[in-house]
């Protein structure tokens, strides 16, 4: 193999594996900081030990030193009139620089897209929990704050997560009065006091949210919205699902966290 062949080869290696790891860096950085959920859980293990940052970084230098070596090896053996490759070299700088925007696209696109499945399955688990176990869901939305009521709605819970493992976690959010202030309750497991050995005071069980949860709440147990909400953030997939019966309404929470995404094989 001739001095050209070489350099050709060298150079086309090199070039090539800086713009894999420029590539590399760019999507881990662009998944890291806006916690964007592609793929799934095989492929994203895959996709990030398949390049170790350090050694590729070694590697990208080490192939540099090669190219400019051989460069000047080449320029010294083969005494040429350079051949013009400005065009050519602009076009392909451009191409490289939009490729990065598409690339945040298709990113930002495979996460809505596992955000969405995700919200389907949410609405799909809660629609399921009110038409199969009906008679429990009534038990839930009969709320009153008593042990019998909270130690009923644990159990319930917990035979609902157990007959399909597949269902998210969730809890009953309710509206009831402390201290004389209209505010919403956690119900989910029974909390003792130890030392009385009764059940804490409503206090321990205030549902505390965000400004847009307790507006939404807000809607749907005083203005009657019925429309269930949904949130992602990071991995974490939230669905407020309202109830309601002849007498009072309450909302079943469904939350999941998710490492991973949806696309991919």
């Amino acid at each position: 193999m001739n001095k050209d062949k070489i350099i050709k080869i060298s150079n086309a290696v090199g070039i090539t594996s800086i713009i894999l790891l420029i590539y590399w860096v760019f999507i881990f950085i662009s998944i890291t900081v806006f916690g964007l959920k592609v793929f799934k859980e095989n492929m994203t293990e895959s996709f990030y030990f398949s390049i170790i940052g350090i050694l590729s970084l070694m590697f990208g230098a080490l192939m540099i030193n090669i190219m400019l070596n051989l460069t000047k090896i080449s320029e010294f053996v083969d005494k040429k009139k350079p051949i013009n490759k400005l065009k050519k070299s602009k076009l392909s700088s451009i191409l490289i620089i939009l490729s990065f925007p598409l690339i945040f696209i298709l990113l930002y696109a495979g996460d809505k897209i596992t955000s969405k499945q995700k919200e389907n399955y949410l609405i799909k688990s809660a629609t399921y929990l009110t038409e199969q176990y009906s008679d429990k869901i009534n038990h839930l939305a009969n709320y009153s704050f008593t042990d019998k009521y909270i130690k009923q709605t644990e159990k319930t819970l917990e035979y609902l997560g157990k007959i399909d493992n597949n269902l998210p976690y969730a809890f009953v959010i309710v509206q009831d009065t402390v201290e004389n202030e209209l505010t919403f309750l956690r119900i989910r497991n029974f909390q003792m006091n130890y030392e009385t050995k009764k059940n804490e005071d409503k206090i321990e069980y205030i549902y505390s949210c965000s400004k847009e949860e307790k507006e939404y709440l807000n809607e749907v147990f005083n203005r009657d919205n019925k429309k269930p909400r949904f949130s992602s953030h990071d991995g974490k997939y939230e669905l407020f699902y309202p109830i309601s019966n002849n007498k009072q309404k309450i909302v079943i929470y469904f939350s999941e966290y998710q490492r991973y995404g949806k696309v991919g094989s």
